[in-house]
């Protein structure tokens, strides 16, 4: 994972400066290429081939040069196919993408298994594309004197006010503009026998964890005590002897508690944060700034996320986590109120579709600002499908009693029982931070305050959510800027 820069048109004022901003998503380097109407700029996490996979990578024969953000997890099998069609200078996974292109085109997105934003670009053309999901960040902007893409927000805002999110799923080429090259396949049978979707889900989900584990440094996970998080931790240690698991939360706290449990029943190097109420508001600051967002459902879980992440950071370069299984396996407890399962399944893809600015914005944000790559096994995009075609009434809270039944069902040979069957808990609430902050904003905001900055027209609903969005405001004082903000409310139905 890492931080690319793409500058395209006559005058590329500026490229420089947000290629230093990006500085913390890459601690290992910094190199860029800069032609008369282009540049490109890489700071470099080293995850794969640590010493020769320095980017921006070159083709001579296309005369195409490649950076990327990401991972390409059947990169080597790509290699294997095409090793006698192609001089391979490196073992980067990001060098497939030179000779994809030349085989493929613009369909070479579609080709590819992972989490990426790349752009390949050349004195004839440019070729941008983010990856199905979203689950790497990519920005881009558009302004008189050129066309300007960067992983975060921060690095374009000097660019002007048409500053967009590059949606999942698309790509950009510089003869076509901006193109979908993908969405969700139509269900049109569901999967209805309960082993049979047991067994998919072992298998897929073991399948997803052992892609991921692709590595040439160490690889850790983030175990909060969850189901989520302990059933990815358990597939892990099956297929590693050495497994670092991390842990963060006030003291005596039950996320700490069920993460100590799991670890010492599978056997991993457990490390726990404890952090202070004042820790926790004194880096408040920075994790607005990266996590470039002020919503209170979000910043809740951020201010934690961010002080794992500073831990993880001083053992392995890598983590997997457990998000986004309440998005395929209906884990929220709204959607226990679905009675029509081709409506749920909607509202889930919908969801899916959903996670880029919000769960995935976090995840990456907050883990990037420490020089540390995440991983999601639960949205591998053949597991993503797969789950999409299970009975979605199977999934309801009211088919077995509790919700993700499915899920604990397939995976409680796996984890001590008192883990997978847990009443499931808002990691927010499990690290008990969500009442300090809320506090915090209820102490330092008068209700005058709130009134006026609500008289005002600023799009504030919560004393706590004007904590945030002054912190915001600092860094981010341009009026467009809100409109950028991934909000619970906005997303989703």
């Amino acid at each position: 994972m890492c931080g690319i820069v793409g500058f395209f048109g006559s005058n590329l004022p500026g490229f420089e400066d947000a290629l230093s901003i990006l500085a913390h998503r890459g601690p290992d380097g910094t190199s860029s290429i800069c032609q008369e109407n282009y540049a490109l700029g890489h700071n470099r996490l080293a995850i794969i081939d640590v010493e020769g996979g320095q980017q921006p990578l070159y083709d001579p024969q296309s005369k195409l040069y490649a950076i990327a953000n990401g991972e390409i997890y059947n990169h080597q099998q790509w290699r294997d196919r095409l090793q006698g069609n192609y001089n391979f200078s490196t073992n980067s996974d990001t060098e497939i993408l030179l000779p994809l292109y030349q085989k493929f085109g613009t369909q070479m997105p579609q080709k590819l298994r992972g989490m990426f934003s790349f752009i390949l670009a050349s004195d004839r053309e440019f070729f941008v594309a983010r990856d199905r999901l979203g689950i790497k960040p990519l920005y881009y902007a558009q302004s008189e004197e050129g066309l300007f893409f960067a992983s975060e927000i921060k690095a374009l805002i000097k660019h002007g006010e048409k500053i967009q999110e590059f949606p999942p799923g698309h790509y950009y080429h510089s003869n076509e503009g901006l193109q979908p090259y993908y969405d969700f396949p139509e269900v049109d049978v569901f999967l209805e026998d309960v082993e049979v979707i047991l067994e998919k889900i072992r298998q897929g989900l073991s399948q997803s964890v052992r892609r991921r584990l692709m590595s040439d440094v160490p690889v850790g996970v983030f175990l909060s005590g969850g189901l989520d998080s302990s059933i990815i931790a358990a597939l892990m240690k099956r297929e590693l002897s050495e497994l670092h698991s991390f842990a963060t939360g006030f003291a005596n706290s039950p996320d700490l508690k069920a993460a100590r449990l799991v670890a010492e029943y599978l056997g991993t190097i457990h490390h726990e944060y404890i952090y202070s109420e004042a820790e926790m508001l004194s880096v408040l600051p920075e994790v607005i700034y990266h996590f470039e967002s002020y919503d209170p459902a979000w910043i809740r879980s951020c201010v934690p996320t961010y002080l794992l992440s500073h831990l993880a950071s001083q053992y392995v370069k890598v983590v997997l986590g457990g998000d986004a299984s309440d998005e395929l396996f209906a884990g929220y407890s709204y959607l226990a109120d679905y009675n029509d399962g081709k409506t749920l399944n909607q509202e889930l893809a919908y969801r899916i579709k959903g996670l880029h600015n919000l769960n995935l914005q976090k995840l990456d944000r907050l883990t990037m600002a420490h020089g540390l790559e995440a991983r999601v096994p639960f949205l591998d995009i053949d597991f993503v499908e797969m789950a999409l075609t299970i009975d979605p009434t199977l999934k309801l809270h009211q088919s077995f009693g509790i919700e993700k039944w499915l899920l604990r069902k397939a995976f409680e040979d796996y984890l001590p029982p008192e883990i997978v069957w847990r009443e499931k808990m808002e990691f927010a609430h499990g690290s008990a931070s969500s009442k300090v902050l809320a506090a915090r904003a209820e102490a330092t905001i008068s209700d005058q305050d709130f009134e006026r900055a609500r008289f005002r027209g600023d799009p504030i609903k919560s004393k706590e959510e004007l904590l945030y969005y002054r912190i915001f405001e600092q860094y981010f004082p341009q009026p467009f800027a809100v409109n950028l903000v991934g909000k619970w409310d906005r997303t989703f139905h």
